[in-house]
Order: C-alpha cells, then sequence, then structure tokens
C-alpha cells in the first residue's frame, strides 16, 4: 500500500490521531477544507505517488488524515472526478484515472469556484439592472464624473497601464452609488471583488478567447451601459446592464462546460 507523506510536502498527510494542537485551530468553511483534500491527492497524482489505476485510501482514512467531515471528503472527490482525475466504483472504492497530457488547463478547484461566480452573476443581474435604471434617474454630475473616470481607468488597463479589474468593479460600484439608495451600495460592497470573475478566474480562461480582445467586448458594453444613464435613459440602461451581465454569465458558462468535458482528462479551455 502506498504510504502517504506528510503535510509539509503538499500531499495527503500520513492517517494518523490529529494533534492536540490541530485540533484547536479555528475551522475554515467546508469549501475552503475540501480545497486542501483536493490539492493534497493532486500532488500525489502529479508526483506519481498514485499512479493511474491505485486505489486511493478509503473516505475514513482521509477524514482522520486531514481532520475532515466525510461531507468534506466527498466534496473533494466530487471535484476531482469533475476534474477526470479519478473515478469512483460504487462498493469498490476511487481510482485514480490516466493523467491528463500536458498543456494549460483548469485547476478542479476553479470549476467549485466558477459555480460560486455563476451564482454571484444570477443574484447581479437582477439587482444591476434595476441599479442601472435608478442611476439613469437619480445620477448627479458628480457621480457621472466618477463612472467615466473608472471607464477611463479600465481602457488604460486594457493596454498594459495598470489593473483592468479594480476599474471594472469601480464602475459597477459607481452606479450602485448613483441610485441614492444606500443599500444597493451596500450590497455591492458587501460583495466586493467577487462581483467581477476576472478577479478569480483568468480572463481568458472565462472569455476562451485573447484576453485584449475580451477586454475590448467588455468595455464596449461598459460605454452602452454609460451612455444610457448619461443620457437619463432608465429603459436602456436596463437593458444594456443585463446584456452585459447576461455575456458574463454565457462566457463563464462555456469556459465551465468546455472544462468539464475536455477530452483525456484535461480542462484545457
Amino acid at each position: 500500500m502506498t504510504r502517504l507523506s506528510t503535510p509539509a510536502d503538499g500531499d495527503i498527510p500520513e492517517v494518523s490521531t490529529p494533534s492536540p494542537a490541530a485540533s484547536v485551530r479555528p475551522q475554515r468553511r467546508s469549501r475552503g477544507l475540501a480545497h486542501g483534500v483536493v490539492e493534497g491527492i493532486q500532488n500525489q497524482i502529479r508526483s506519481r505517488a498514485f499512479k493511474s489505476g491505485d486505489k486511493l485510501p478509503t473516505e475514513a482514512q482521509i477524514m482522520r488524515s486531514y481532520g475532515v467531515s466525510r461531507t468534506v471528503v466527498r466534496e473533494a472527490l466530487s471535484r476531482l472526478q469533475a476534474a477526470a482525475l479519478v473515478e469512483t466504483r460504487h462498493g469498490v472504492g476511487t481510482f485514480v484515472l490516466d493523467r491528463p497530457g500536458p498543456g494549460f488547463g483548469i485547476d478542479p478547484a476553479d470549476i467549485a469556484t466558477a459555480v460560486d461566480v455563476m451564482a454571484v452573476l444570477e443574484l447581479r443581474i437582477s439587482l444591476e439592472t434595476e441599479s442601472a435604471g435608478l442611476a439613469a434617474q437619480r445620477r448627479t454630475d458628480t457621480q457621472l464624473a466618477e463612472m467615466r473616470a473608472a471607464l477611463d481607468a479600465f481602457e488604460a488597463g486594457m493596454h498594459g497601464q495598470g489593473d483592468a479589474v479594480s476599474p471594472d468593479l469601480r464602475f459597477h460600484l459607481a452606479i450602485a452609488d448613483a441610485t441614492s439608495n444606500r443599500y444597493f451600495s451596500d450590497i455591492m460592497g458587501h460583495l466586493g471583488a467577487t462581483l467581477i470573475p476576472r478577479s478569480r478566474i483568468n480572463s481568458s480562461r472565462v472569455a476562451q478567447e485573447d484576453l485584449t480582445h475580451y477586454l475590448r467586448r467588455v468595455n464596449r458594453e461598459h460605454e452602452e451601459i454609460y451612455s444610457a444613464i448619461a443620457r437619463g435613459d432608465a429603459e436602456s440602461a436596463r437593458a444594456a446592464m443585463r446584456i452585459h451581465l447576461t455575456n458574463s454569465r454565457e462566457r463563464l458558462r462555456r469556459a465551465q462546460l468546455a472544462a468539464l468535458v475536455a477530452p483525456s482528462g484535461s480542462l484545457g479551455v
């Protein structure tokens, strides 16, 4: 049976009773714990400690190794299955599949992250569509100037003169602020960086195209929203925001689908 390495190696730790020190460490969310298990098993597969056809430790062993619940272990195994790294044979165990070929790919943990971003986008479609309409009716010249400054900074970031993610977030927060309804701003501020998929998932992966071309498309969508707000056209502002966020959702959906169906276990998109 393959001996499990220690946590210092970044792999699955040796099966043993957790130390008292480990038992008092703050508990992380289930998703974070599952990510740790995923990384450990991935490292074992990459280092060939687990080879194609090898049976992984049982759920109970992995639970003891990491001090996590059965739910966490099953979530981790589910992610590894989605990445085509392992397969579970009911009543027998979980086995390592042939290693993916070389090349660019999405980490299986990113698939779960993409699911989260998709959920946030669904929330944003309803929230920000109305936010844009109210901003068109209520914005001040100062607030409009803030939107313009954010878009100018975004365009500069497109050409390598800065960050494009922060100005993107700044633009959407400026629209929320222009509603003159503090609850829109509070919700958007609470969501924070999770609003922009590119802050959690590489843009070229999400867009499945050249990064610069992708950013140009996003910029055009932003400009449509800005123009409608600037001229006080609430309905057009709502429509432009809905199109923008629906396009973002579709780009992400295509990236998720490509990641899950890529041949030979590769998650390249």
